[in-house]
Formats: C-alpha cells, structure tokens, sequence
C-alpha cells in the first residue's frame, strides 16, 4: 500500500520541475510553455525513514526496503477546464483517480518563466483550479442526483442512500465550497468514494519558492499558509529549483553539504512525504530481520490482521496474533531478542490497533489460507 497523489495546478508553476526532482528522472519535460506535459507522468519514490536505517543496523539486515510513494505529474489546467479548455477534459479525469492532491503554487516573482495569467498570485491561482474542479464535480454530481432521485421514489434503498449522501455535497457545491468541507456520516464514506469528486480529495498546498526563501517561506508562502490553515489544508515551502539541484547529487555528503549551505536540514521530498502521510491518515509498520528490514505502510486505525493482509493476503486470512515490538523498545533493547528478555514484547490480538512504528511479526494459520 502507498500513497497516491497527484500534483496540479496551473500551466509554468513549477509541477514538472518538482516532480522530475522528486522522482530524480527526465520523464517529464519541464519547459516554458503550457501543456509540455500532456500524458500523466507517474513516478515511484522511496520514502525516507531514518527509523528503518536504525532498525537495519540493529538486526544486521542484508536489504533495507522503505515503503513507496507515488506521484502522477498531471498538465496544467487552465480557465475553462471543466468545459474542456485546454486539454480539460483529460486531466480532470486524470486527478480522479489519485488518492490526494499535491496544489503546486508559484510563490516568488520575476524569472524569465512566464505565467498563464501574466502575474503572481498564489490565491488567485488556487481558487482558479479549485472553481474548475468544483465545476466539474457539480456537473458530475448533479447527473447522478437525478437519476439517484427517480430511483428512490421506488423501494431501492441504495438510491435512497446515495440521494441522502449527494444533498448535502450538491448544495455545497452549488454555494461555491468543495465537497471535503461537507461532514459526513462515516457509516456512509463509502458511498461518497464511489463518486469520485475531485474536491472531495485532501488538499496539500505546495508552495513554489524561490531558493532565497526555501528555509523560511517568503509573504506569497504566508498568504497560502493562511489559506490553508483556514481550510483545516496542509501546506509545505520548497523551492523546486533546489530540489532540481539536489537530486542531480548522487553522494548524500554532497547532498547534505549543498542543503546547509542554504540553511536547509532536509530536502523539500521529505517535507512533503510527511505533510501527505498526515493528510491521507497513513502511518508506518516494520518487518525486520537479518535478510531484510522493510517499512510497509497502513491507514491509521487499522487492526492487526489488517496490517498482515498488506504483506500477504494469506496473513490475514490465516491470522492468529502479532507479535510486536514498540521502535522506541526495539531500539532501547538492541533488537527483538533483547526486547523479549526484557518483556517488551507482546502478543495482540484480531483488535489490536496498529500503531506508529510498531515492528510486527505475524503469526497465522496456513489451512486458513485464502484458496
């Protein structure tokens, strides 16, 4: 399980340039004009976990595997694209089918880049892809409410749910404000999932830098701050152009020493891995031993059986218990032999509530194995 988001915004604001650095490939043409990426780009980047180097080097792993992230580079909408301007029509089904959205936001003037609206304006341009994704979601839903409604008149009771779950949404849309703001019954998420609104989807605005402000943000990155603390959004400060630079430096050494010279700790990538994994509710799982130790990722709130069926879905089905080990007591304890002596180790159960950094070792059933 990963996590799967898409990164938007308007032509020229910096979106195939951060995603090229992210994913340290060419696959995306970075150029000077709207639309020089056309088909979506999708890239796989490894997540970076200081905890997992740890827990290697404890149980002397042979492999160390961090869990993945995904990223799709999808074009720049424009004005009009819930209409099919531009290339409209694709790249709103494009951001259908990821998990979140990265809202890449040019923050800094000058360059010699050119910007589809002919100035800097980081809210206006937030609002413009916001305005073209509601558009499109009110038509979508607005399609499905009627026909939802006629079949409810009957006894179908699927239709009576839906038209309950579509309401309140449809009404927000039409007074301007994305479906993420209505609150709604999780018995009923589901239902809501199966319409695949696009502003239904977590937001994590990314503000585009210029280098000179990476560290600390600049007024442009406030005003988006302010937005999206408004919004109960995440929101993250990089400079793409650093992220450029940083992911042409193959030794970390060089890495590190090109990050502090600009009062940097960490590239932008790990920033914005964190702020996504808060926004998606994601937290991280370990399997260690001496031929691996690898990270696996899981919706938090998950149970244990849950977190094996992520290794194999024979784990779940089979599952009797988990054997886990806090990080903090694995690392205190120099391992999982240590961490036995020691008591830290427990046995939970089918209700166990996975929690942050719990290192796991399943044990299940092979007859009660999905056939």
């Amino acid at each position: 399980m990963g996590f799967n988001c898409g990164i938007v915004g308007l032509p020229n604001v910096g979106k195939s340039t951060l995603f090229n650095a992210l994913t340290a490939t060419a696959a995306a043409e970075a150029a000077n004009y709207p639309f020089c990426t056309i088909e979506p780009n999708v890239g796989r980047v490894s997540v970076p976990d200081p905890r997992l180097d740890t827990l290697a080097a404890i149980a002397k792993s042979a492999k160390i595997i961090p869990t993945q992230l995904e990223f799709v580079d999808i074009a720049g909408l424009v004005r009009g694209a819930s209409r099919g301007e531009g290339l409209g029509n694709q790249f709103l089904a494009n951001i259908r089918e990821v998990d979140a959205i990265a809202h890449v936001l040019r923050c800094f003037d000058g360059g010699e880049v050119t910007h589809v609206e002919g100035s800097i304006d980081p809210i206006r341009d937030a609002e413009t892809v916001e305005t073209e994704l509601m558009l499109a979601d009110l038509d979508s839903i607005e399609r499905r409410y009627d026909q939802a409604v006629k079949r409810a008149r009957g006894t179908d009771r699927e239709a009576k749910e839906q038209v309950a779950v579509m309401e309140p949404i449809l009404a927000a849309l039409r007074d301007g404000r994305p479906a993420r703001t209505v609150k709604v019954d999780p018995l009923l998420q589901p239902r809501v999932d199966q319409l695949q609104l696009m502003t239904a989807k977590p937001v994590l605005y990314v503000c585009n830098v210029e280098e000179g402000s990476a560290a600390s943000g600049n007024a442009l990155s406030a005003r988006v701050a302010e937005k999206a603390a408004a919004e109960g959004a995440a929101h993250v400060v990089i400079s793409a152009a650093i992220e450029a630079e940083v992911s042409q430096l193959a030794d970390p050494a060089d890495k590190q020493e090109f990050l502090e010279s600009l009062d940097l700790t960490e590239p932008g990538l790990n920033r914005v891995i964190r702020a996504g994994h808060d926004l998606l509710g994601l937290l991280t799982f370990f399997t260690v031993g001496p031929k691996e130790a690898r990270a696996w990722t899981l919706t938090r709130g998950s149970k244990a059986p849950q977190a094996a069926g992520v290794i194999h879905t024979d784990f779940e089905h089979g599952f009797i218990c988990a054997e886990t080990i806090a990080y903090a007591d694995f690392v205190a304890c120099k391992g999982e032999q240590g961490a036995k002596d020691a008591g830290k180790m427990r046995q939970e159960g089918r209700d166990y509530v996975v929690q942050d950094g719990d290192v796991f070792h399943f044990r299940f059933n092979v007859s009660r194995r999905a056939g």
